[in-house]
């Protein structure tokens, strides 16, 4: 790695610094200022903490750059100020949070007259929340003597930076005491109604949606504190404000009461949502409120209902009349008028109104008859599938909850079964099975024309199943089958001969295509999870439910019909023809643990021809070239080949011979034959009459001291004269090459059984060389290492 070799270029900041009168504008230039910075070099720090440098980097953010400056540099000092004053060093921190002078000057930038200048907006959001999480403290002491600031805040929270400000005071300040001190402050600031009147047809579209977010995200934020923070005495005064009846009606009064304006309805509505919540995860992994778990984060305040029971009428008149909307053309038609967000989102809080399942709540729109605008609508708008999977949470809804209590019918009573009025108006009032069954026909007769497959079919395959699985086994089953049974005779064939045949086989399709064919294109029904094998709880907890996997195996077929005789056939006929079986009788081949005799060849008679190819002189193993005389020449030409006189042929047997024959055979006693060794008396030595050397252009003079140093050819003889005649032998030969003379001598020591090589050059000792002589046994027999 270049790092590991210290091959980095020196940062030419460090150059430039130790000029005098260098500028701020200067290193800023430099393209290695910000890595520099965020490395904490110390001669670039002690420069930015200057008070005229540090005046500079708040003066960049705060103030907006010259108009004659080039549109693509006009941001540029101000974007590197605000990262060098946001990059986490200590020191700028420390400077910028202790002096009051630069919070000041920082401070006045919220002092401009709306709007603000986004992008710097955005620098000093990021300059002032650091500051905040790193010294929470002191900033909050400075804002809180700032008496304009919350007014300020709402003055511009049109601008999204001051919006992610605001957010930021309430979620980066520790330790949580002084959390709570600013929650107390903020709500004594009155900062929650000042928000509320921000949503209202006067102000414009931004305020509207970054007041809603900002209201928005503080429930949230309180919600998952209080559960996070359990034992926290104090509750969140933000969210307690919020959730006040007034406050609600405060909301509802700023969107009803004056001219009809669609961001502003949408942002309430999205308020009234955020309220309604239940059940919110409030980490990771946390799916709902624990059984028998009571917390305000996970029931919906009465009093926010109360509030929103009398408007309910104005929200279904805005089904009815939602603001005025262009006509729109698509590519199947033209929507005049199209469904708007307005509608859209009243329909989704009319399905968080049926999740709360209040009574009062159900019978208001009952008589509104909420419902039956709603299925209109869905039929209506057969390709806004936003619609239509709202429509279907809420008649799922509506079938699958008890009936909620009443004042006049407390949840004691069990005398009688109560009934779900929502349920019995949407079967009798909203005629809720005549029109699947119409809009069903009508679809397949359109299709049999050449038509389209409508938009809400999938939505309405799923509420019919829903009908029928609440008919069976939903809490309100009895009831349900009431009202089916009392439809009139002809629906009622109808309903029945529709789930037996088209219901059924659209069921059946479609989990076959979803399970084995192409599924991403095909709807998935309802049943298709209990069809196909596989349900939620194999999911869950293996502890409480290890034996679910298992409950149908044996529903599952292993077996493999297939005609396996042919292929067991075929394997065997393979296996015979490639694998060779060892058979210890009958076998012509001989055997390879039977003994042989071993013949030692001459060199010569192994040694390629000259005329061999390259190929084959290659192929020679390493136990040839081992062999080869150690002063011969590496010339491979023929005249410069040496040849080794053609001996007669030995062999060595390697007969089990007894220990104590080995070393006191008689003199006599030289055959191989009788002894069992191997005959060397036959075998002619080196010596310089020979025509070993003749054709070699080097001459070599040996002398004649002792030609045998082995004794290898003098015969047999008892063991104390054997060694007594070799205890020290040596052989010496001299090699002229030009002006070269050479002599190497080999000397042999059989008692101390050791050898000596030694090599003289010019009559100079250049090397020696010590050997220890051994004994190689090969059992049960030993000889002695052959020298050669």
């Amino acid at each position: 790695m270049f790092w590991k070799f210290d091959l980095h270029t020196t940062s030419h900041i460090d150059t430039l610094l130790e000029k005098e009168d260098v500028t701020l504008t200067e290193v800023m230039d430099e393209d290695d200022v910000l890595q520099e910075c965020k490395a904490q070099n110390h001669k670039l720090v002690d420069f930015l903490l200057r008070p005229q440098c540090m005046e500079d980097l708040v003066t960049y953010i705060t103030q907006e750059p010259c108009t004659d400056v080039e549109e693509k540099v006009k941001y540029k000092y101000p974007n590197i100020s605000c990262e060098l004053l946001t990059s986490d060093v200590s020191q700028i921190n420390d400077r910028l949070g202790e002096d009051e002078k630069l919070l000041l000057k920082l401070y006045s930038f919220l002092q401009n007259e709306p709007p603000l200048n986004p992008l710097l907006a955005s620098f000093f959001s990021k300059v002032l929340s650091i500051l905040i999480g790193r010294k929470p403290e002191q900033i909050v002491d400075f804002l809180r003597k700032q008496e304009d600031f919350v007014d300020l805040m709402i003055k511009h929270i049109g601008t999204s930076a001051i919006m992610d400000l605001l957010l930021r005071m309430l979620t980066c300040i520790e330790p949580q005491q002084l959390r709570q001190d600013v929650l107390n402050w903020l709500n004594e600031e009155k900062v929650i109604q000042r928000l509320v009147e921000m949503i209202q047809p006067s102000q414009d579209e931004d305020r509207h949606s970054n007041a809603s977010q900002s209201l928005c995200e503080i429930i949230r934020l309180s919600r998952d504190q209080m559960f996070q923070v359990q034992g926290s005495s104090e509750p969140d005064p933000l969210l307690a404000t919020l959730e006040k009846q007034e406050t609600v009606e405060q909301l509802l009064s700023n969107i009803f009461d004056k001219e009809k304006n669609e961001s502003a309805i949408v942002s309430v509505i999205q308020i009234l949502l955020t309220l309604f919540e239940t059940r919110r995860p409030a980490f990771e992994g946390h799916v709902e409120c624990p059984p028998g778990m009571s917390h305000p984060s996970f029931s919906v305040n009465h009093s926010i209902l109360e509030a929103v029971r009398p408007r309910l009428k104005d929200f279904h008149q805005l089904l009815l009349e939602p603001p005025k909307k262009n006509m729109m053309k698509t590519t199947w038609g033209v929507l005049d008028p199209p469904v708007g967000n307005t509608r859209l989102n009243v329909v989704r809080l009319v399905a968080s109104l049926l999740q709360s399942n209040t009574h009062s709540i159900n019978a208001e729109l009952i008589n509104l008859n909420t419902l039956g605008v709603i299925l209109d609508m869905y039929f209506k708008y057969i390709w806004n599938n936003f619609l239509h999977i709202q429509v279907e949470i809420c008649t799922a809804m509506i079938l699958a909850m008890p009936p909620a209590p009443t004042d006049t019918q407390p949840d004691t009573e069990s005398e009688r079964v109560r009934e779900s009025i929502l349920i019995k108006h949407l079967f009798q009032k909203c005629q809720f099975i005549q029109r699947i069954l119409d809009a069903w026909s009508s679809n397949e007769n359109e299709q049999a024309e050449g038509g389209r497959r409508r938009g809400y079919m999938g939505h309405l395959t799923r509420i019919a199943n829903s009908i029928v699985h609440n008919c069976d086994k939903g809490p309100n089953g009895p009831q349900v089958q009431q009202l089916i049974s009392e439809l009139p005779a002809e629906d009622r064939e109808k309903w029945e001969a529709f789930i037996s045949g088209q219901l059924a086989d659209t069921n059946k399709r479609n989990t076959v295509d979803l399970a084995f064919s192409d599924y991403q294109m095909q709807q998935m029904t309802s049943n298709f999870i209990e069809q196909f094998g596989f349900n939620d709880e194999e999911f869950a907890d293996q502890d409480d439910v290890v034996d679910i996997p298992f409950d149908r195996i044996s529903d599952i077929n292993f077996s493999l019909n297939t005609n396996e005789s042919a292929n067991i056939a075929l394997f065997e006929a393979r296996c015979k023809e490639k694998i060779q079986q060892f058979e210890d009788a009958g076998s012509d081949e001989d055997d390879i643990w039977d003994e042989k005799d071993v013949t030692f060849a001459p060199e010569a008679q192994r040694r390629p021809s000259s005329g061999s190819t390259d190929s084959e002189e290659s192929t020679d193993s390493e136990d040839d070239d081992a062999k080869r005389d150690p002063f011969e020449t590496s010339n491979p030409s023929n005249d410069d080949r040496m040849e080794v006189d053609t001996g007669p042929v030995w062999t060595a047997n390697f007969d089990d011979i007894p220990m104590d024959t080995a070393w006191s055979s008689s003199p006599t006693a030289t055959s191989n034959s009788e002894t069992g060794w191997a005959d060397f008396s036959n075998f002619t030595p080196v010596s310089p009459k020979d025509p070993l050397r003749c054709n070699s252009p080097v001459a070599m003079e040996t002398s004649i001291e002792t030609m045998d140093p082995l004794g290898v050819n003098a015969p047999m003889q008892p063991e104390g004269e054997m060694l007594s005649c070799s205890e020290h032998r040596s052989i010496t030969e001299t090699v002229i090459n030009g002006s070269m003379k050479e002599t190497v001598s080999l000397t042999v020591d059989a008692k101390t059984e050791t050898a000596v090589f030694k090599r003289f050059a010019n009559n100079m000792h250049t090397i020696e060389l010590h050997f220890k002589l051994t004994v190689l046994t090969v059992a049960p027999v030993a000889f002695g290492m052959l020298w050669s």
